[in-house]
């Protein structure tokens, strides 16, 4: 099933899916989100939850017990349900069931929330203990933007001038070795020799939104100001570059595997909400 929700400016479309966000048009029906096709990803804009990034052998451990989770975690294979709709958003929820006890053993609730306010459009995640206690989690986004046009036509903008370090992925674990992102007046134009050794991975950065410019023409704002590490990435030759609001991030080789001491983890106590919000503008 599908949501689509509108205003006089923009729609958006979400599959219960995942909540997954598939679509955002703007009046003139132009599509920002990108198309999915499996040639080269077969994903939109997919949930990361309760992991972002890769663990190490693809296992963590809780009080000593052994478990596995998959790549970004399970949130984004699994059906939501619509539990709010108005024209202008949607709420979608997501519940801990038997299954995700086997593979991570909390008592939560994720809720999405999407809104639109003018040419805007708000994600918000909703994060909820349900359990009697403290549970380890991060959340992130994926949303994958189209690029309609040749890759070397766009550039990114970030919003404050910085030197902008990355580290480099080994083994889809987070490596020490760094780059630095180098920036023209402020510019850094597109191309897919930024993407040789997959995505760029920004723990933190001073900058809290980025615009991306077409043949230097504002095209769209990623706005993450509740979201200090950003991924972007994309893959050979396809047309989308995604930009990837995270709290937290793939392991390191040295990581312990305890989920509690995981780098970027967070942990919300017994009965707590936790909420963070980023925003996709079309400009």
């Amino acid at each position: 099933m599908n949501t689509t929700i509108s205003n006089s400016k923009i729609s958006a479309s979400i599959k219960h899916s995942g909540a997954e966000l598939f679509s955002l048009k703007n009046s003139h029906n132009k599509e920002f989100i990108w198309e999915g096709n499996p040639d080269f990803w077969g994903k939109h804009s997919p949930v990361l939850f309760p992991i972002v990034g890769t663990l190490k052998n693809n296992t963590y451990t809780i009080n000593g017990v052994e478990y596995q989770l998959p790549r970004h975690g399970f949130a984004r294979d699994m059906e939501f349900q619509l539990i709010q709709k108005t024209d202008n958003s949607a709420i979608f929820s997501l519940k801990y069931n038997e299954e995700t006890l086997k593979k991570y053993p909390f008592q939560f609730e994720l809720q999405l929330i999407y809104t639109l306010n003018e040419a805007t459009l708000d994600l918000e995640y909703k994060v909820i203990n349900k359990g009697e206690t403290k549970m380890p989690f991060s959340v992130g986004a994926h949303p994958a933007i189209a690029l309609p046009e040749a890759f070397e036509n766009y550039a990114f903008e970030f919003e404050k001038k910085e030197t902008l370090e990355y580290y480099l992925l080994e083994n889809d674990l987070i490596s020490n070795k760094t780059k630095v992102l180098e920036t023209t007046d402020n510019l850094v134009p597109l191309n897919y020799n930024l993407f040789k050794n997959d995505a760029l991975i920004f723990k933190t950065l001073e900058s809290k939104s980025l615009t991306i410019l077409e043949n230097s023409d504002p095209y769209i704002k990623i706005d993450f100001k509740d979201f200090p590490s950003l991924g972007i990435w994309t893959k050979e030759n396809a047309p989308f570059i995604c930009i990837e609001p995270w709290l937290g991030y793939s392991d390191t080789a040295e990581n312990s595997g305890d989920l509690f001491k995981k780098e970027g983890i967070l942990v919300l106590e017994a009965h707590q909400t936790f909420q963070s919000k980023f925003s996709i503008q079309i400009l």
